[in-house]
């Protein structure tokens, strides 16, 4: 029953995560704060989250799979990673094969030409939610007691300061990902 039950939920954050792995973030952050297993032990947390997506990113794969696979398995083991991870595909191999059957007979369609425009502004929504929490969790800081500790101030400095790079070079991500890493060891982050 659990397998069916992590299925379904995962199921529905696939359905509805238009966009892309990280359009499923808003969707998992939801499960954190309100799922919980058996022993009233939650999934994830939100620092669990934060966590799994900088290990998500380096590893091949989607990260909405990754993350789904993740929280499946800390739930009930390897069949719950993989119960999750086939929920959150299932729904898009059978979008997809619906709409390559479909296409070619409504592609002209204004219904169907309006429905991919609304899709967008929605991704671009989901996309911003997840950029947004992942740059929370990174940053801010709701243990801090005086309104300058609630920002995490080395954190802010080392995103400010890629962000700008960057922009300003425009190289690899990687060279950007390995100077943080490196930079969060120095600073014993």
């Amino acid at each position: 029953m659990n397998l069916i039950y992590l299925f379904a939920i995962f199921f529905k954050i696939g359905l509805f995560s238009i966009g892309g792995g990280l359009a499923t973030l808003p969707f998992i952050f939801e499960l954190a704060d309100n799922a919980s297993s058996s022993t009233g032990e939650p999934w994830l947390t939100r620092e669990m989250i934060g966590n799994m997506l900088a290990v998500a990113q380096s590893l091949p794969g989607a990260v909405g799979a990754n993350l789904s696979s993740y929280t499946g398995f800390r739930y009930t083991g390897i069949s719950g990673g993989y119960a999750a991870a086939l929920g959150l595909i299932a729904p898009s191999i059978i979008i997809i094969i619906i709409v390559a059957r479909m296409l070619k007979a409504f592609k002209e369609n204004s219904v169907v030409k309006s429905l991919f425009a609304g899709f967008r502004p929605a991704a671009a929504g989901l996309l911003s939610a997840a950029g947004f929490g992942a740059i929370s969790l990174s940053l801010w800081d709701p243990m801090g007691q005086q309104w300058y500790e609630y920002l995490r101030w080395k954190e802010t400095m080392i995103f400010g300061i890629i962000f700008f790079l960057v922009f300003k070079f425009k190289k690899h991500p990687i060279i950007y990902i390995l100077a943080a890493g490196l930079t969060g060891v120095f600073l014993k982050l």
